[in-house]
C-alpha cells in the first residue's frame, strides 16, 4: 500500500542535498533515523514500549521523498493503518510527520555544522537549544508564563492515568498549556484533561507540546493529542528544553525515567546561582501512588539533603490544590521575570552546569565509571545519579541500551556502600510497584548494584 502526502506548515521544500541526506542508507546516514522517527509519528496508537517489536511489526514500512517543482511530498509505503481515516492520513499525524523532517534536517544541516555552537561551552549549548526551539516555532513572546511541563511514567496504572487527566483538567480550566515527553500514560493524560478544561473555558490556540529525542520516540510514539512535536538531538538537550521553555513542572508517578527527570531539575535548582530563581515544582498522584513519592522523597533526603526537599511540594489526591499551587508559583515566576528582564518564553537566567549538558552514552564502561559518592557538590551528585537513571532507562526501552545488555549483561553501578544501598532500595521499589516495564510484562533487571 502506497500513499503520497503533502506537507503541513513551512516544511514544503527541500534542496537536492537535503533529500540525499534523508535517503542516505549508509553508516552514519540519516535514513534509518528518518524512517524510525517517521514510523513513530505514524504509529501514535501503539502501546508497546519495545522498539524491536514496533520495528518488527512494521518491517515492510518505507518512506520516500518525492521532489517536485511545486514542492515536497512524502510517499508512505505500508504505513500503519490506524494513521488513516477513509484512506486519508489524519491531519495531526501528517503535521507531526513533517515535524520529523524539519527537526532531523535542522540538526543535521544547521546545528551540527554551525561553528558558533561550541559544545565545550555551556552558554553555546543553551544557545543551541534556543535555536532549535525557535526553528520549531515553539516561542510565543510577550505572553505571561502559562506553560506547565508534566513529567511521569508511560506505563502507569489506569487509576494513576485518570488522576493525571483530572490534574490536566484543573490546569486547563486556568488557561494553562501543557508540555510533556509526548508519549502515553502521564504524558498523555494531562493533555487530555486540559483539552476539556480549555473547551469549557473556550480557550483558543491550545498548545500541547511534545518534546522527545530519537532514542525515546522509537519506544514511545507521540500521543494523538500532541499538536507541536519537537525532536531534540539527545536526552540532555531535551531536558534543557523542558526547563528553559516551561515555567513550572508537575511530576506524576513513573519509574527510573521520571526519577531521572526529578534528579535533573533538582540538580539545577541546587546550583548556587539558581537558589534565588522561582521555579514551581510539584509532585502529585492519587492515594495509591503515595508510596512512590514517599520513596522518592526519602531517597532525595538521604542523598541530596533537606535543601533539595525544600525545592518541591508533594500533593496527594487533590488536583485543584495542584493547579492552585502552580498558579501561585507562576505568578511569582511572572513577577521575577518582569523584575529581572528575563524573557517570558525562554529562561535565560537559569544556570545549567556543563555536567548536565554533556550527552551521556550509557555504555557498560560509562555506567561503571559514574562517580556515585558523596564527596562532591550536591548538584554534581544529582548529575551523576541522573546519568545512572538514564542508563537504566536505556537498558529498559532504548534500542541501543537493549542491544548492549543482550551482548554484555547488566550494567554495573559502583559507589559508596550506603549510597548504593539507597539506590538499590529505590530501584527495587520501582520493580515491586511494576514501574520498570509495562504492567504484566516480566522484568529482568538491566543493572547490578556493586559496592566499593
Amino acid at each position: 500500500m502506497s500513499t503520497v502526502v503533502s506537507p503541513i506548515g513551512a516544511m514544503n521544500v527541500l534542496s537536492s542535498s537535503e533529500v540525499s541526506k534523508l535517503q542516505d542508507t549508509s553508516q552514519g546516514g540519516l535514513y534509518k533515523l528518518f524512517r524510525q522517527c517517521a514510523l513513530a509519528a505514524l504509529n501514535c496508537d501503539e502501546h508497546s514500549d519495545n522498539p524491536y517489536k514496533i520495528l518488527e511489526q512494521h518491517k515492510d514500512f518505507d518512506i520516500r521523498i518525492i521532489q517536485e517543482h511545486r514542492g515536497l511530498k512524502l510517499e508512505l509505503i505500508n504505513a500503519p493503518s490506524d494513521a488513516f481515516v477513509d484512506g486519508k492520513l489524519i491531519k495531526g499525524i501528517r503535521q507531526n510527520l513533517f515535524s520529523v523532517v524539519r527537526d532531523i534536517l535542522y540538526v543535521a544541516n544547521e546545528v551540527s555544522t554551525d561553528k558558533q555552537f561550541d559544545t565545550n561551552k555551556s552558554d553555546d549549548i543553551s544557545n543551541m537549544v534556543f535555536h532549535m526551539l525557535r526553528h520549531a516555532k515553539a516561542f510565543v513572546p510577550k505572553i505571561l508564563p502559562n506553560l506547565v511541563v508534566c513529567w511521569g511514567g508511560h506505563s502507569i496504572s489506569d487509576y494513576e492515568y485518570k488522576y493525571t487527566k483530572r490534574v490536566g483538567y484543573q490546569l486547563g480550566l486556568r488557561g494553562y498549556h501543557i508540555c510533556t515527553g509526548c508519549g502515553p500514560g502521564a504524558m498523555k493524560g494531562p493533555m487530555k484533561g486540559a483539552t476539556i478544561g480549555h473547551a469549557k473555558q473556550r480557550t483558543s490556540g491550545s498548545r500541547f507540546i511534545g518534546l522527545t529525542e530519537p532514542g525515546i520516540i522509537a519506544a514511545e510514539s507521540p500521543n494523538p493529542i500532541v499538536n507541536e512535536l519537537i525532536i531534540m538531538p539527545d536526552i540532555e538537550k531535551r531536558l534543557e528544553a523542558f526547563v528553559r521553555l516551561g515555567h513550572g513542572i508537575v511530576v506524576f508517578p513513573g519509574g527510573p525515567g521520571t526519577c531521572e527527570e526529578i534528579l535533573y531539575i533538582l540538580g539545577i535548582l541546587l546550583h548556587p546561582k539558581n537558589q534565588h530563581i522561582p521555579f514551581p515544582l510539584i509532585f502529585t498522584g492519587p492515594v495509591k501512588a503515595k508510596e512512590y513519592f514517599q520513596q522518592i522523597d526519602k531517597f532525595i533526603g538521604k542523598t541530596l539533603g533537606t535543601e533539595a526537599q525544600r525545592r518541591y511540594k508533594i500533593i496527594i489526591e487533590n488536583p485543584p490544590a495542584v493547579a492552585k499551587e502552580m498558579k501561585q508559583g507562576l505568578e511569582e515566576v511572572s513577577k521575577f521575570r518582569k523584575k529581572t528582564g528575563d524573557a517570558y518564553h525562554f529562561n535565560w537566567l537559569l544556570t545549567i552546569d556543563h555536567e548536565f549538558q554533556l550527552p551521556f552514552e550509557p555504555t557498560h564502561e560509562e555506567m561503571a565509571a559514574l562517580k556515585l559518592t558523596k564527596d562532591q557538590p550536591t548538584y554534581l551528585l544529582a548529575a551523576n545519579l541522573r546519568r545512572a537513571m538514564s542508563g537504566i532507562v536505556a537498558g529498559n526501552v532504548k534500542e541501543v541500551g537493549i542491544q548492549a545488555i543482550e551482548q554484555h549483561g547488566p550494567f554495573k553501578l559502583t559507589g559508596d556502600p550506603e549510597l548504593m544501598a539507597d539506590i538499590d532500595q529505590l530501584l527495587q521499589s520501582f520493580v515491586d510497584q511494576h514501574r520498570m516495564k509495562l504492567p504484566g510484562s516480566h522484568y529482568e533487571p538491566c543493572y547490578k548494584i556493586m559496592k566499593n
